[in-house]
């Protein structure tokens, strides 16, 4: 029943008990979309789950969608005792590489955005470019360099690589991050009498955290996940996680699906607890050098 109430103003308000808020179907389709979304991010898993504890006569295409008819943990063995040296190889490869251009980029970064020279900007295109230069374009010259140069192949010529083709992608990141500090800050260093090696070290290596957890999980990522380089450069004795998953995958005469999948989820591991670790960084570093304020 409606009940008059008064007001501080002297008017009367009626309240009903029908004044309700309009359904937000917009709400509804939002969630409606992340589900849908989700489901289907979430199908690709299933299957590497399920399969991945099936039995070589169970694991047939004609039973992508059905669980195993029997538990069968023999594909995890399997497939961790032929990735486990992989996995370390693939450590050795992603830590310093990943280290090794980040502190690279962030430098490339404060030189080109607070420590400004004459045709900077030509510079920054120029490096830029890399980005745009696809591996395979580049395969059979940087073979024809590491040979000439003698430098070898193995884990060390694969972090060469991923810090060559990653000074593009860190430097970028880490000049639009630099291009928001205050150059006030940069001033006050300079007027205390710091070069530019002390006022990198001292104030701008201590705020760019944010920076440098976005780039090493960038780094990280593609160094891992890498397959082309770690094909051609890493040598044969000592495979990277990649190219042991390859072999696992088409090493036999028929296809071991059980242990493929496996092996797929154990190398995933490594990169999602980077993610979980670090994720909630990732984003808010990235938009951290998106507006100059």
């Amino acid at each position: 029943m409606d009940a008059p109430v008064g007001s501080a103003s002297g008017e009367v308000l009626v309240s009903t008990e029908h004044d309700k808020k309009p359904f937000a179907w917009s709400l509804l389709f939002r969630y409606i979309f992340l589900i849908l979304s989700l489901f289907l991010v979430l199908i690709p898993v299933y299957v590497l789950f399920v399969t991945s504890f099936k039995t070589s006569a169970d694991a047939d295409p004609s039973r992508t969608w059905f669980l195993p008819q029997v538990w069968d943990t023999t594909n995890w063995g399997r497939a961790w005792h032929t990735l486990a040296p992989s996995l370390l190889n693939s450590l050795m490869l992603v830590i310093p590489s990943s280290l090794i251009s980040a502190m690279l980029g962030s430098m490339n970064g404060f030189v080109l955005s607070k420590w400004r020279f004459p045709y900077a900007n030509l510079v920054f295109t120029l490096i830029l470019f890399g980005m745009f230069l696809p591996y395979q374009a580049v395969m059979i010259p940087l073979m024809r360099v590491v040979i000439n140069a003698e430098i070898g192949f193995g884990i060390h010529t694969l972090i060469l690589m991923h810090v060559v083709y990653g000074i593009p992608i860190t430097t970028l990141i880490f000049r639009n991050y630099y291009e928001t500090i205050p150059s006030e800050l940069i001033e006050a260093a300079r007027v205390d009498g710091a070069g530019m090696l002390r006022t990198y070290f001292s104030v701008v290596l201590p705020i760019s955290i944010p920076s440098f957890v976005v780039v090493i999980i960038w780094q990280f990522t593609s160094a891992w996940n890498d397959f082309l380089f770690a094909l051609f450069f890493g040598g044969g004795e000592s495979p990277v996680t990649t190219v042991a998953l390859n072999n696992l995958a088409h090493g036999s005469i028929m296809a071991d699906y059980g242990a493929s999948m496996s092996g797929a989820l154990i190398a995933s591991i490594p990169t999602l607890v980077v993610y979980i670790l670090l994720g909630k960084y990732f984003v808010g570093g990235l938009m951290s050098g998106s507006v100059k304020g």
